[in-house]
């Protein structure tokens, strides 16, 4: 492979995440004949400006403005984590009767838990949940209109926020690319974070619903501040004592 500067290297770690989901550093320090210890060094470096978030071992790309996971990727990516997070959010539907289902895997999941044997709206910019939802007999789906993100499959601009500004909705189940105490819910788009936003001010009850690797995550647009949401769902990986870290801003955290 040659010497590679650093810059190269680390631009190549970068790649290689993105293309996989995740790079680990003994692979990496073989791969690109370095010792370990300059990948792990890398890695904090990229970790710094934002790329990557470091885990046991390795490390798993940061979405950004000019990097965002598909869909179909998401669907393959932690789903255990994501069904059980999803069933638990689902339970905090309680008397609500009109309710927002966000763009991604993780609320696509939640909108399959809801319960089929009572009147339900739900109102989404998603094209796959209101998909999923399209034949319940006793779900009513309202999709609002718009462009179509590619990759996400969902509605954006200000045709979905017009729409969107002129409900009031029970209950907002909201996803995040990131979700961090000091920046709070933030995503890499800035049209979908102004639907997302739009939500969260339709909405007077706020649930974000995310596995453990969004948490200290941050992306480029802020939608909404972490106390501005009742409750967060997430799973027992995210440690009990971040956790309380994050209730202590107001949301209650379940962890499943």
């Amino acid at each position: 492979m040659g010497t590679w500067t650093a810059e190269a290297r680390r631009r190549e770690i970068v790649r290689a995440a993105r293309a996989t989901g995740s790079v680990d550093v003994s692979a990496l320090a073989a791969e690109l004949g370095v010792a370990k210890e300059t990948i792990r060094r890398d890695l904090r470096a990229l970790e710094d400006h934002g790329l990557v978030r470091r885990t046991h071992g390795g490390a798993y790309p940061v979405e950004s403005a000019g990097f965002e996971t598909t869909l179909a990727f998401r669907a393959t990516s932690r789903v255990p984590e994501k069904r059980r997070i999803a069933a638990a959010a689902a339970g905090l539907l309680g008397e609500a009767e009109t309710v927002f289902v966000d763009e991604g895997f993780t609320p696509r999941l939640i909108a399959e838990a809801l319960p089929r044997d009572r009147p339900l709206t739900v109102v989404t910019a998603s094209l796959p949940v209101a998909g999923a939802l399209a034949e319940a007999d006793r779900v009513s789906v309202l999709l609002l209109g718009g462009r179509v993100r590619p990759g996400t499959l969902a509605t954006v601009d200000h045709w979905t926020t017009k729409m969107l500004a002129g409900f009031v909705i029970d209950l907002a189940y909201i996803g995040a690319n990131g979700i961090s105490r000091e920046y709070g819910l933030t995503t890499p788009d800035p049209a979908v974070s102004e639907v997302k936003a739009q939500a969260v001010r339709a909405a007077r009850r706020t649930v974000f619903a995310g596995v453990h690797s969004k948490f200290g995550a941050v992306s480029f647009c802020r939608f909404a501040e972490v106390g501005a949401l009742e409750a967060i769902v997430t799973s027992t990986l995210l440690p009990s004592p971040e956790a309380h870290r994050y209730s202590l801003l107001g949301p209650q955290v379940i962890r499943v």
